[in-house]
């Protein structure tokens, strides 16, 4: 029984233990594996995207980042499973909560950072000060360059995660409202409903993508 809108994004399916979790591993099931003899047409269109973003990763990261391109395509392709195993039925959408966020995107700022203030710590203190800043406002700059590098992960988490539940939100609410029209709205609404499902493809896609472009810009200038 669904006590309050928000509840549909967590779903009880037993009073001790919830197995909702488990559909974020149910993506592993689609992944097209690699040792069939003859590929797939799945398979080539899995290595075509993986080759367009490793040349648009290898492109932000520069020469010397080689091995990075590999988790941030493996990152780009986990999202996108999870974003789009949310949108069929009766299946959870871990997505669209902080907790998957914030533990793909807290390790991987901290990592970076760590890794940025021990191995290159002149470039990091450079980077709070940006080039061409008037003596007087380099305190402020120091402070505010600080505030955003830590708001970082929180930013990408609350983006992924606000952008998966508005569209679930309101396809949630147009369903409900569905019950008690009549034929000619429940038409208009079924046709919304349509649109926003495609809608809310695109942007499980598009969200994947800003999630693992935004770390490897953020890594470039850990690294660079």
């Amino acid at each position: 029984m669904m006590t309050n809108l928000f509840s549909t994004f967590d779903p009880a399916t037993s009073i001790k233990l919830s197995m909702n979790w488990l559909s974020t591993f149910l993506s592993l099931m689609i992944m097209p594996y690699s040792y069939w003899i003859m590929p797939s047409r799945m398979m080539m269109i899995f290595l075509l995207i993986n080759e367009k973003l490793h040349k648009e990763f290898k492109m932000l990261l520069g020469n010397n980042q080689k091995g990075m391109t590999l988790m941030m395509v493996s990152l780009f392709m986990f999202i996108m499973m999870n974003n789009m195993m949310g949108l069929m039925p009766y299946i959870f959408t871990s997505s669209s909560h902080l907790v998957f966020s914030m533990s793909l995107s807290l390790p991987l700022w901290l990592s970076m950072m760590l890794y940025g203030w021990f191995k290159n710590t002149n470039s990091m203190f450079a980077h709070l000060v940006p080039n061409g800043t008037p003596s007087i406002l380099m305190p402020f700059m120091v402070m505010i360059e600080t505030i955003s590098n830590i708001i970082r992960p929180g930013s990408l988490a609350v983006r992924l995660t606000a952008n998966m539940i508005a569209g679930h939100l309101l396809m949630s609410l147009l369903g409900n409202k569905s019950l008690d029209m009549n034929n000619i709205f429940l038409t208009i609404i079924i046709i919304i409903q349509v649109m926003l499902m495609m809608f809310e493809t695109a942007v499980a896609i598009i969200q994947a993508y800003v999630f693992s472009i935004l770390t490897t810009l953020y890594s470039s200038e850990v690294m660079s």
